[in-house]
């Protein structure tokens, strides 16, 4: 096991800076040289990435600690959830900074790329007074969709934002405000809101969305939580790509459509 990776040894042990991000990933060898290199041009720099790798075949963990080689200046930490599912992974990596003396808690994921300003405006956020922020998530300019498809997929989170309001399933007694469409992989919150709130469930993708148990766990807290448009991360496209917008849209509203294959690469 490598110095950078999850152990005994002084990586683990040490504290994080006040802020920590968690990064899941699986098999992720194309997009996470990308996306740490989105981290390393931030204009805020005092945060740490957590890394957990979620049972990996390929070369992505070789790729994170060539990485952490090539900057030493970032605070990378590499550890592993063998426990299958992005919220049993995402929850890891924020139990990690809970744990190790992070204030706040960030997550973005291995396929993302963050706009350079995204922690500066995330601490912005919680400077505000702010406990969760959701962030706003448009789609990568690099994967080949043309200028119609784009506005479609954010028409279409904007669509999927306003039903998430009025959805059932996000109504009820003890809830202090409105529902909050919360991107997993575009979010913040404060390391004691995590903690109280319980974090993400532990669960598979396949099984329940653990951005929408976030946020309605939230909910029942505090009034203290938004969007902030200025907080900005580019998603993949491919489930886009590879089962239509339609079908992508029925996925995430409540796994109407339930492809074979979740894990597009």
């Amino acid at each position: 096991m490598s110095p950078l990776e999850q152990g005994n040894g002084p990586a683990s042990q040490a504290p994080t800076r006040p802020l920590c991000i968690a990064m899941p990933m699986l098999n992720e060898e194309k997009l996470v040289r990308q996306a740490l290199h989105s981290l390393a041009a931030q204009s805020f720099q005092d945060f740490t990435v957590v890394v957990v790798d979620n049972g990996s075949t390929d070369r992505s963990c070789a790729i994170v600690e060539e990485f952490s080689a090539e900057h030493p200046a970032m605070d990378i930490r590499l550890v592993h959830e063998a426990e299958k599912g992005t919220g049993a992974a995402a929850d890891t990596g924020m139990v990690f900074g809970v744990e190790h003396g992070a204030r706040w808690l960030a997550r973005t994921d291995a396929d993302c790329l963050a706009a350079p300003d995204w922690t500066a405006r995330i601490m912005a956020a919680f400077d505000d007074g702010l406990e969760l922020v959701a962030g706003q998530l448009n789609p990568r300019e690099d994967e080949g969709i043309t200028s119609r498809e784009r506005l479609m997929m954010l028409f279409a989170v904007e669509v999927a934002s306003f039903f998430g309001r009025i959805r059932p399933g996000n109504k009820g007694e003890g809830y202090l405000g409105p529902y909050q469409m919360l991107p997993g992989c575009n979010m913040a919150i404060t390391a004691e809101m995590y903690h109280r709130s319980g974090g993400f469930p532990r669960t598979k993708i396949e099984d329940l969305h653990e951005d929408r148990a976030l946020s309605n766990r939230v909910r029942k807290l505090t009034r203290n939580y938004a969007l902030r448009r200025d907080v900005v991360v580019f998603g993949s496209s491919r489930r886009v790509k590879a089962w239509g917008l339609k079908n992508t849209l029925a996925w995430y509203a409540d796994h109407r459509y339930r492809p074979e294959h979740v894990d597009i690469r």
